[in-house]
């Protein structure tokens, strides 16, 4: 069994999967309506310069995430 990352900690240009997400309330439901669902695939496109929020590409789509939210989305990387 491997074992989970957070989202944050994958660098610009990596792959990843979605595990599981530890969100809970009306951020869980986002980051559901936004596609991160287990086993979807993710991949960071970058920082900003002060290095929150990140921007990753999901299903097609370019979303920013808050670092504090990255951090309660578990993944596997790639």
């Amino acid at each position: 069994m491997s074992q989970h990352i957070c989202l944050n900690d994958i660098k610009p240009g990596q792959h990843a999967v979605v595990a599981a997400l530890r969100s809970t309330g009306s951020m869980r439901r986002r980051l559901l309506d936004i596609g991160l669902i287990e086993n979807t695939e993710v991949e960071c496109l970058g920082r900003s310069p002060g290095g929150d929020p990140s921007a990753f590409l999901i299903r097609g789509a370019v979303i920013a995430i808050r670092s504090e939210d990255c951090g309660n989305i578990l993944i596997h990387a790639s």
